[in-house]
């Protein structure tokens, strides 16, 4: 065996010393089966202490932290650390991974939880947000994450009595969570007066929402829901680290090493203190405890594990030690016993039984222990110290022999010699001491070699010589005991070593990779015996090799379980272990050393125990002994699939040229031509770099792939259909297993596999996301619903996927190395096979992730890369093809067998009912019987073999095959060359396909007048195909050089073809043999072309820069043209035959007169005269237009013009096709554009008569022929164009409404600010002015307790209350009125057959009662709902969806949220919190209901596709760069919406997770234009319906526009409902009412006919913004904010809800005796409402916005103050105006009346108070006015005895004044002896608590105490009523609040007896009345 291979013998984890104690808590517990488990470094470890027997889970890649335990106790999920830290889910019986989880931590994960059943597992991250996660473990899914506190969190737990709730703990927090739908959200623990804020540390749940936790100061808190209601102080003496509930009750422990167990009621029960027990110590600190039955288990600080019986608990037993916290470096194993010694920096020396496992002595010294030895005959034990000293103790009674202090740095390595004579002793200071052992330790010697830090030492078995290793990388040699240095290397070339622990020498050299520069290798140990050593590293790892090996990078296996650093490593004295010690994980491993001879038996052992990857990885390093690989497969190692620019990335390279694009937009530009093509026929096969791509499909038809099309062929008819969903190379195609679906893979930066349906051709899912640069191989289970697919990415992530719901099931990182092939198993769904590079894997799944297993090739020394790959008949058998020939057969993981089976690899391999067929480089096909034993017939691939009917000609004999399939009695065939052929069983074969082979294509020409075409490719070949319908290749001739241009005569006879050594040479074109050639020039040819006429001339371009003219007649060059400074691309003859236009890579156009090539200048105008024989250049003003706005990235490589001269085609480097119409004048033409080529098109030409165009692609390989189709509307022809990157020119129209609409902008209720313009000093911060008595001395309560003044009279007057005054205790809403229908459309519906109907306003959804007008309400939302809509679906009946405004995009508290809920129940059934940040505009349910789409207000209007009842979303992508109104599903559809909005509508089809759009296409209807559209509706056969801005209704079918329903309104269709009954069509729109037209009309299915309704609503515009149907009634919303219900047989209008229409309300009054009120708003109107009756009474039209009303005391009279000074008073019962006035010129504030009805008090922003007397009669003179307010005034109240008016104002400040003087009062001792009829001020100390402490933006803008006195209540900026008491003195008062309001509430009031409020809003111009409870 070389050196360079793996050793054949294995190691086996067999023990681990220790127990992570130290940052970790709650991480030991015990299993069903008694066993206990727990975590070490990166090891689980599952230990029977019956049997003292460990088991080892190895799952993990790093540090484990966290561990939690299943409900059923078997199971176990543990969390690590890490960039990319994953979640294992395991079983502790059998060690199997069941779940991975992964992809949403960084950092690591801190803690874990089961919920109550174990279905779901709750997360937390160690990120900055400390992430909360909650996944469905099965399946590896994430149902919800959130940030989870700005600090860490330490303890998380599910409650587990109640569902859906969750609990989590931390630095100075608790919170509580609850998990709808994919929301997480939190409530903080409210910590009160009961407790301090403090550090919560542990928790355990119980019944009735009672959750205990352990705080930092050893207090155990009590919660109930969100509130601490009791403490149980000083549980333990500090920080309580753990807490354990078990059926018994409770066991916590601390950091004071005490154990308590408390009852079910956390009464205490017992407490165990380990420090005062015989293993005790003091500072011992417990950080887990589990108590189950009558034993607890503890573990502890320092790594030690105790095990407690309860009835015997001063006595526990210590079951597991290990080393403390603190470096762990010393390790030395005994010379004679087996028994391992270790020494720490936690200042221990412990000696360990290798046998019994267990420690047996222990020593603490004074310093930091670094590294021991033992004396060779076992008495003596050294220890070296960090210090520079070092101790010698006796072994059997650990006592001191010397100390000896003689260096300053630490002693890193030290050794006895074999004869026991001598210690050396290696420090840090560079030196070596040597003592000697029987003088005392004298030092007898020292070494002064090196010049730094000694590391290792070894000394000859004769002890003259000493080796040693330095941290300079030096080697060196000492004679003994003198320490001279030894520089003559020959003295020591024999020298035998005692032992080998030097990482320097020739012997070690393998240990080091072949080309890296590393030291992470801390530790090596030679096994003499076995030939084996072992080394330690800083990755974590203990690997194995050959000893020695002396070449760099030798094979090795390697072994995990230590997370970090692994400082040391030794066999034991027998060679039967090998025992390693982790620095920081400071734990000691025991390995078994498993000898070759039994290493077969173990294997199989190993398997059932645990990760073979971590037992039989054979190295990662580079396989030097490898054989080279085969040609074939190291070209395609070669290819790059990586893109210097993607498709994808144009929307931004678009956006980055928007300033180019509006300069050209501005101009009117041409249409695209009418004209279109359509593919119809492709040549070529992908084979030279893919494999198994070839298939039969259940039709009989065969489907392939070749540049960014899928092909579905049908050989009968020699026709092809395509799938064109693909934008660049497909590298990939695998068919399910009833052969009717495809899956396709491609190359692109986010890669996508599209699942399509061959017949149909349709895509069935897009799976995307997971995959970057490409796709490169995938395989359908055996079941057809999951796939499997393989990237392109530097590590080759396999994912497997739910494809029909486009769901990643699971992924995991494949490989370094190209993996070829993936394979499904067949019978196990969970399991595949993945094979490439020199590896196969064996992969199962686990949840989010695969376990992976290598294939252990055995014996076989080399690792052969694998091609191909089938399952065989059971699950456990795989057959393998080889680069080298051979088949392996493997079962299970292991190699059973090798058969020959092909000269050169075997690419491919199909597996039949009976048998297996294999092809390979050799180009032959191989049957094969069901054993492989047999071959049973070979077909050899030879052109003597075709059979006549071949579509071409076989280029070679034996051409490699690639992809072999078998179906229909035939075997097919596609080969590398890139043809497909067919053998019948009984030999002959049929050419079906062939294209050019790898090269890129650019020659391309077209017959003057027959239907063929010539092309000439990099492949060396030049080939003639016949384009009429027999498409099959007619000629094809080798060429010596590659080609890159060809050309037909004029007379079609000769063929001139340009070659790359700049040679050309001209054939004859129909036998292909050579006329003529010349040889002028070195570098390409890049262009040929003849002259018209008789086609004397012939012009040769070349990158030389020259264009030579040769005279074909005399073949002699006759000219030269010269003058251009770059090499010529292209170049065209004018008919004369006289000039010659030639294009160079400079982008100049230049012009040669021919023969003799003199330049000539040529301005434009005279150019587009010129009549061109063709045109294919690309540069000059007649095709300016061609050039895209990215040209800098993008090159447009050809261009043919039709002979009619209408139509130019170009090619470009995006693989973009594009038609405009000729000439293309101006920048950036209109195009009709068509993707199928991948990557640049490098030649286009028309045919003669312009019937059909031929396309090339360059690297694709491909020849496309296209039809070309005159009138292109006919059908509906796929094309997308450009025009559609930019806003159409026309304008879309203009309706206010419709701008303000998009303009709005929604803010959130917390960033909401001030509805009035206040300034000064808010009053809770204001300082208290010093009243009088405290200015003269008197302090507060010293008064004498009995008084002989009078007493305080009342705050307030008191009155009309019943007999008890009591408080308010609660508000609920009890009536709404208001409905949002100024911005909000389609927001009215039915519900329950038409009985109820369901609206919104502010937060809150409404269900009307028609009948009774009874309404409930939705109240969840927590801010403005903009949307609603019904679930059609029988199934979810009464199910809503509603989506509010939101803030950010981030998924935090403010994010937007869609509530889904039940409009009986108003329960909650799911909500999702969106990434649309601003809002949710438009939300809509799909046919069956599961799905919902949403549509958000951020910048990019993301459309979103979720199934809400799971809360997932499923698929998301930006909907449109302007603003969408409307998206919906099509009733019959749950794949297919529309959505329409600001210039645009889009038909979104969505697929797997993909959503897909087409613009709509307006085609050649006369006046189309994209006008902004408004609404949508739908008809049979794929009609929509789009409402537009103009009145008119688009009617389209797919995305064709079929006609326009003009003036279908006379102003914008804001709505229209599709009736699902009948399919009839109810729209409205903004229309001024009449005779004939209506605002709302009904329509047929087909909208040919209609009826009108007219609205009896009095407005002079009616303006409908939802509308529905049902039995015979239309439902209306309108922008007035009306409900309408109108009949259809009589056209009747019962208007149900009525409002203002603008706000804010300010105005709001309360009748003194009876339940109604008035409110007065800017929409010039006042209303009267009654509560008991709930509707509208009357309402008057002022004719200007109203700002205040008001009651007379009696009830008789109203005063209404207007924006604009003027006041009116009404007399009540007549409605009749009594007397108005206008003495002011800016708003009303403020109008009252005085309790006596004398007076009349006017408030206004003139910063005055007018005073009237009522008494004069209705001519209102005014008779005073208070002065020297300072601001304007807010709110006035008369004082009871009508004498005294106190007055808020804009600047905070309170003011008293007497009436009717107006003057002001100023003493505060007569001001506190008012009694005030009403209070409504904002301002003054008895209300300073209703300032809250986040209003620095904001205002209470509104109050009102209640007729008893006893309550105040407010309204605020952020939309909050909130209750108080009265007076409320202290500042930040304790209240209730309530939330419906949108922000800013304008005014509020009790009613007369206190029996409800009644508040008013500001932006959402509602009013609610709330009952008072």
């Amino acid at each position: 065996m070389a050196d360079g291979a793996a050793p054949n013998c294995h190691l086996r984890l067999e023990w681990v010393y220790g127990y992570r104690g130290h940052q970790c808590r709650n991480n030991l517990y015990y299993t069903a089966s008694k066993e206990i488990v727990y975590f070490v470094a990166g090891v689980g470890v599952v230990y029977n202490t019956r049997e003292h027997k460990q088991k080892f889970f190895l799952g993990h890649s790093d540090d484990i932290i966290s561990l939690a335990l299943h409900p059923e106790r078997t199971l176990v999920a543990t969390g690590q650390v890490g960039k990319e830290p994953h979640i294992c889910v395991w079983d502790t019986y059998n060690l199997q991974t069941i779940s991975i989880l992964k992809d949403v931590h960084t950092h690591g994960v801190a803690c874990l939880a089961f919920d109550h059943d174990g279905q779901r597992l709750v997360s937390i991250g160690l990120d900055s947000k400390n992430t909360i996660c909650v996944w469905d473990w099965k399946k590896g899914r994430v149902l919800a994450t959130a940030a989870g506190h700005i600090d860490r969190i330490f303890d998380v737990s599910w409650d587990l009595h109640q569902p859906n709730k969750i609990i989590s703990c931390g630095v100075k927090h608790i919170k509580f969570w609850s998990l709808c739908g994919n929301a997480l959200t939190a409530k903080r623990g409210v910590f009160g007066k009961t407790g301090e804020l403090q550090t919560i540390l542990c928790l355990a749940c119980a019944r009735d929402e009672i959750t205990y936790s352990g705080a930092l100061n050893g207090d155990i808190y009590v919660w109930k829901g969100i509130n601490l209601v009791r403490t149980v102080h000083s549980a333990h003496g500090s920080g309580i680290f753990s807490m354990n509930a078990c059926e018994e009750g409770f066991a916590t422990g601390g950091r004071d090493g005490c154990v308590r167990l408390w009852d079910l009621n956390f009464q205490p029960i017992t407490l165990i203190d380990l420090r005062e027990t015989d293993q005790g110590y003091r500072g011992l600190s417990v950080r887990s405890v589990c108590w189950q039955g009558d034993h607890i288990l503890v573990g502890t600080q320092d790594s030690e594990i105790f095990e407690i019986v309860v009835h015997e608990r001063n006595k526990p037993f210590l079951i597991m030690q290990g080393h403390c916290e603190g470096e762990l470096w010393a390790l030395a194993v005994h010379p004679t016993k087996p028994l391992a010694v270790t020494g720490s920096d936690d200042r221990s020396v412990r000696i360990w039984s290798l046998i019994d496992h267990a420690l047996i002595a222990r020593c603490n010294m004074e310093e930091a222990i670094r590294c021991v030895a033992v004396s060779s005959d076992g008495i003596h034990l050294a220890l070296g110290m960090k210090d520079g000293s070092f101790t010698v103790l006796r072994i059997r009674d650990m006592t001191e022999v010397v100390h000896i202090k003689d260096r300053k740095e630490a002693i890193h390595e030290l050794k006895y010699s074999p004869d026991g004579s001598y210690l050396a002793v290696g420090s840090n200071d560079s030196s070596i001491d040597i003592y000697g052992v029987l003088q005392r330790y004298k030092k007898v010697g020292e070494c002064f070699g090196s010049l730094s830090f000694i590391t290792h030492m070894d000394w000859s078995t004769d002890s003259k010589y000493l080796q040693t290793n330095d941290g300079s990388g030096k080697r060196l040699f000492y004679n003994m005991p003198s320490g001279k240095e030894i520089t003559n290397k020959e003295e020591v070339k024999d020298v035998q070593w005692a032992t080998w622990t030097c990482v320097l020498g020739p012997e070690v050299n393998g240990i080091w990779p072949k080309y890296l520069d590393v030291n992470g290798i801390n530790s090596v140990d030679a096994n003499f015996k076995d030939q084996v050593l072992v080394t330690a590293d800083d990755y974590g790892l203990v690997k194995l090799f050959r000893y020695p090996c002396f070449k760099r990078g030798a094979k090795f296996k390697k072994y995990i379980g230590h997370s970090a650093h692994v400082t040391n490593v030794r066999w034991s004295y027998d060679y039967q272990w090998v025992l390693s010690i982790g620095g920081a994980d400071h734990s000691v491993f025991q390995w078994q050393l498993i000898p070759e001879r039994k290493s077969k038996e173990f294997l199989h052992i190993v398997l059932q125990e645990s990760f073979v990857d971590s037992n039989s990885d054979q190295s990662d390093s580079d396989q030097s002994d490898v054989p080279e690989l085969d040609s074939e497969i190291e070209q395609e190692l070669q290819i790059n699939y990586h893109r210097q620019i993607y498709k994808e990335d144009l929307p931004q390279l678009k956006e980055k040229c928007k300033e180019k694009r509006q300069a050209a937009t501005s101009k009117k530009r041409e249409k695209p031509p009418d004209s279109s093509v359509r593919l119809h026929f492709v040549h070529g096969y992908r084979g030279y770099d893919c494999r198994n791509n070839l298939f039969y499909t259940q039709t009989g038809e065969i489907v392939y792939h070749v540049a960014a099309v899928g092909i579905v062929y049908n050989r009968q008819q020699n026709i092809q259909r395509f799938y064109l969903g693909h934008d660049d190379d497909i590298v990939c195609l695998a068919i399910h297993p009833l052969k009717d679906y495809i899956s396709t893979g491609q190359v692109s930066r986010d890669s996508a596999i599209h699942i399509w349906d061959a017949e149909l051709l349709k895509p069935l899912s897009i799976l995307k996301g997971h995959h970057q640069f490409g796709v490169c191989a995938v395989d359908f289970s055996a079941d057809g619903k999951r796939l499997a697919s393989v990237g392109l990415d530097e590590n080759h992530t396999i994912v497997l996927w739910d494809w029909k719901k486009g769901e990643k099931l699971s992924s995991v990182r494949g490989s370094a190395e190209k993996i070829f092939v993936v394979k499904l198993n067949p019978y196990i769904p969970d399991k595949l096979v993945t094979a490439g590079i020199k590896h196969i894997k064996f992969w199962q799944r686990a949840g989010g992730g695969l376990t992976g297993r290598k294939g252990y090739f055995g014996n076989l020394r080399k690792i052969e890369t694998i091609m191909c790959v089938v399952y065989g008949w059971t699950d456990e058998m795989v057959f393998s093809g080889t680069s080298t020939g051979d088949v392996y057969i493997w079962k299970d993981m292991f190699i059973i067998k090798r058969i020959k089976a092909h000269d050169g690899p075997v690419f491919s391999m199909h597996a039949l009912e009976k048998g297996f067929v294999t092809g390979g480089k050799d180009g032959v096909v191989v049957l094969w019987d069901d054993s492989f034993e047999r071959c049973l017939k070979t077909y050899s691939i030879k052109r003597s073999a075709l059979a006549p009917g071949s579509k071409g000609l076989l280029l070679e004999d034996n051409p490699s095959i690639r992809a072999i399939t078998l179906g229909h009695g035939h075997i097919l065939v596609g080969t590398k060359n890139g043809e497909i052929l067919e053998i019948e069983k009984s030999g002959p074969i049929t050419l079906l396909v062939q294209g050019h082979m790898e090269g890129e294509v650019w020659g391309l020409d077209v017959h003057p007048h027959l239907p063929i075409c010539a092309t000439v490719s990099d492949d060396k070949t030049l080939r003639i195909w016949d384009l009429s319908p027999s498409h099959c290749m007619l000629a094809v001739r080798k060429l010596k050089k590659s080609g890159r241009c060809c050309c037909f005569s004029p007379d079609g006879k000769s063929l001139a073809v340009g070659l790359n050594d700049g040679s050309f040479l001209i054939v004859n074109s129909d036998t292909l043999e050579d006329l003529v050639s010349f040889h002028h020039r070195k570098e390409h040819i890049s262009d040929i072309k003849f002259s018209p006429g008789s086609g004397k001339y012939l012009a040769v371009a070349s990158h030389d820069n020259f264009v030579d003219i040769y005279n074909i007649m005399s073949s002699k060059r006759v000219g030269i043209c010269k003058g251009a400074s770059s090499y010529i691309t292209h170049l065209d003859w004018d008919k004369r035959g006289k000039l010659l236009q030639v294009n160079t890579g400079a982008k100049e156009q230049l012009f040669f007169e021919a023969p003799r090539g003199k330049p000539q200048i040529i301005n434009n105008a005279e150019v587009d005269k010129v009549d061109w024989t063709s045109w294919t250049c690309v540069l000059g003003t007649s095709c300016e237009g061609i050039w895209p706005m990215v040209s800098e990235v993008t090159d447009v490589s050809a261009s043919c013009l039709t002979s009619n001269k209408k139509v130019l085609v170009t090619g470009d480097d995006f693989g973009f096709v594009k038609l405009f119409r000729y000439p293309v004048k101006g920048k950036y033409g209109k195009f009709k554009r068509y993707v199928a080529h991948s990557t640049h098109v490098t030649n286009v030409r028309w045919t003669h008569d312009d019937g059909l165009l031929v396309t090339v692609g360059g690297p694709d390989t491909t020849v496309m022929i296209w039809t070309h189709e005159l009138d292109g509307y006919k059908q509906a022809i796929q094309y997308d164009s450009e025009e559609s990157d930019f806003d159409s020119d026309e304008d879309g129209g203009y309706d206010s409404d419709v701008t303000r609409e998009n303009e709005i902008n929604y803010t959130i209720r917390a960033l909401t600010t001030s509805l009035r313009p206040m300034s000064g000093i808010k009053p809770h911060l204001q300082q208290k002015e010093p009243s009088q008595e405290e200015r003269q001395g008197i302090v507060r309560g010293s008064r004498p307790p009995v008084s002989r003044a009078l007493p305080q009279p009342e705050k307030l007057q008191t009155n009309n209350v019943g007999k008890k005054k009591k408080p308010i205790e609660d508000l609920t809403l009890a009536l709404a009125f208001g409905y949002r229908g100024n911005d909000c459309r389609n927001n009215v519906h039915y519900l329950n057959d038409g009985t109820d109907i369901i609206y919104h306003t502010a937060s809150i959804g409404i269900v009307h009662n028609i009948a009774t007008g009874f309404q409930s309400f939705y109240l969840e939302h927590t801010d403005d709902i903009l949307c609603l809509t019904v679930n059609q679906h029988p199934k979810f009946q009464k199910i809503i969806a509603t989506g509010q405004v939101g803030d950010s995009s981030d998924m935090s508290g403010t994010a937007p949220l869609i509530h889904i809920w039940d409009a009986t129940t108003k329960q909650t059934h799911s909500v999702l919190r969106c990434y649309h940040s601003k809002g949710v505009c438009c939300v809509s349910f799909s046919a069956t209901g599961k799905l919902l789409l949403s549509v958000g207000l951020d910048p990019q209007y993301t459309i979103t596709v979720w199934r809400w009842q799971e809360g997932t979303k499923v698929a998301s992508k930006s909907g449109h760069t302007k603003r969408i109104f409307v998206a919906e599903f099509r009733p019959d559809s749950d794949t297919q919406f529309v959505s329409v909005g600001m210039k645009h509508v889009r038909f979104w089809t969505f697929a797997g997770k993909a959503l897909q759009s087409k613009k709509g296409n307006l085609g050649s209807i006369e006046d189309a234009r994209m006008q902004t559209m408004l609404a949508v509706a739908f008809g049979a056969n794929n009609l929509t319906f789009t409402g537009t801005i103009s009145g008119d209704v688009y009617v389209w079918r797919e995305h064709l526009l079929v006609r326009i329903v003009a003036k279908a309104h006379n102003g914008p269709v804001f709505t229209m409902y599709t009736t699902l009954r009948d399919g009839l069509i109810v729209t409205g729109g903004k229309e001024r009412p009449s005779k004939e037209g209506g605002a709302v009309k009904l329509w047929d299915q087909e909208l040919k006919r209609c009826r009108a309704f007219r609205l009896e609503t009095g407005q002079a515009m009616d303006t409908v913004r939802s509308v529905c149907r049902c039995k015979g009634k239309i439902l209306v919303g309108t922008r007035n904010a009306e409900i309408i219900e109108v009949g259809e047989k009589n056209a009747a209008c019962n208007i149900l809800i009525n409002n203002h229409m603008d706000g804010p309300i300010w105005g709001l009054s309360t009748h003194p005796i009876k339940d109604i009120f008035l409110s007065a708003a800017e929409d010039g109107t006042v209303r009267l409402w009654d509560i008991t009756e709930k509707k509208m009474l009357n309402k008057v039209n002022l004719g200007h916005p109203a700002r205040t009303v008001a009651y007379s005391p009696e009830g008789d009279m109203v005063a209404i103050g207007m924006k604009n000074g003027e006041f009116i008073i009404l007399v009540v019962t007549s409605l009749t105006i009594w007397g108005k006035k206008r003495d002011r010129r800016s708003a009303i504030q403020d109008i009252k009346f005085s309790p006596s009805s004398q007076y009349l008090a006017v408030g206004t922003c003139e910063n005055a108070i007018d005073f009237y007397d009522l008494t004069l009669g209705p001519a209102l003179n005014r008779i005073s006015y208070c002065r020297d307010i300072a601001s304007f005034v807010l709110q006035i109240d008369f004082s009871a005895d009508s004498n005294y008016i106190q007055v808020s104002t804009g600047s905070y400040k309170r003011l008293v004044y007497e009436v009717p003087l107006g003057k002001q009062v100023t003493e505060q001792s007569q001001i506190e002896r008012i009694t005030w009829a009403t209070w409504t001020s904002i301002l003054g100390d008895e209300v300073i608590g209703i300032w809250s402490r986040n209003l620095d933006k904001a205002d209470v803008n509104c109050a009102c105490v209640s007729h008893s006195g006893l309550n105040v209540v407010t309204g605020d900026d952020f939309g909050l009523v909130k209750l108080f008491d009265f007076p409320c003195t202290e500042k930040f008062a304790k209240h209730k609040k309530y939330l419906s309001h949108s922000a800013q509430i304008a005014n509020i009031k009790f009613t007369s007896g206190d029996r409800y409020v009644v508040s008013s809003g500001g932006q959402d111009c509602s009013l609610f009345v709330w009952k008072c409870l």
